[in-house]
């Protein structure tokens, strides 16, 4: 689905993740679940692109419904995978604390779980070899993608700041839409290791330049980042 120029989304509000399209190459952010390799292919042929044309895929961080098809990708297309360093464990064993749920209303939570196993999530293949990246980097890739660390939902979680897209994207550091309640608008995301440092994490998204905010789960956001974070500040 094209959102705007050089900018793509693959899947939808329940699990998404991006496509930047620059005369230079395509880099992907995120992988969402294995099945979302159909859309990706779905829509590279939309734009008269291959898998071939991908050089990097950054990841926001190393949860499973974000690393879907990065395996593949690395493994038949010979694609990097990018991910930050404190998530690198994480993206190549799954490993990772058990956080509470939280709230939660059943129609929401059995929606997500449907569409995660119609997208074969069970499926997932952790990464057996990433690049590893550090807040600050500016990476070598189509779109100059600039990596903002964003620690809380994990060690990891960075935002990925592309300018020649005009977006920045947040993976789960915050969300519009909540996968367990189904409430909609800008709020902190579910499965957070350490809530209080996600919050904290807020203000480096504010100041970025940007006119859309994208995240792994919701509605794409498009107003500016000091706007979404204020709004859930107020809540």
């Amino acid at each position: 689905m094209k959102l705007a120029p050089h900018l793509h989304r693959l899947g939808n509000d329940i699990v998404a993740s991006y496509l930047i399209d620059t005369p230079e190459g395509i880099t992907l952010v995120d992988a969402g679940l294995p099945g979302h390799w159909n859309d990706l292919q779905r829509e590279l042929r939309e734009i008269g692109r291959t898998a071939d044309d991908i050089k990097g895929l950054v990841l926001t961080h190393g949860d499973s419904d974000h690393i879907g098809f990065a395996e593949r990708l690395r493994v038949e297309h010979g694609v990097p995978v990018y991910v930050h360093e404190a998530d690198a464990h994480r993206t190549r064993t799954g490993e990772k604390p058990k956080t509470p749920a939280g709230p939660m209303r059943p129609g929401a939570a059995l929606g997500f779980l449907g569409y995660s196993l119609r997208k074969n999530a069970l499926r997932a293949k952790y990464v057996s070899e990433v690049t590893e990246i550090h807040d600050g980097d500016v990476l070598d890739l189509p779109g100059s993608p600039v990596i903002i660390g964003m620690p809380g939902h994990s060690p990891g979680s960075v935002a990925v700041h592309v300018p020649v897209a005009d977006a920045v994207f947040v993976g789960d550091a915050l969300t519009t839409r909540h996968v367990l309640t189904g409430r909609t608008g800008p709020q902190p995301a579910p499965f957070t290791d350490d809530p209080a440092e996600a919050h904290a994490s807020l203000s480096r998204l504010a100041p970025v330049p940007a006119s859309w905010v994208l995240p792994g789960h919701g509605t794409p956001w498009h107003a500016s980042p000091a706007e979404l974070v204020e709004r859930i500040e107020k809540a």
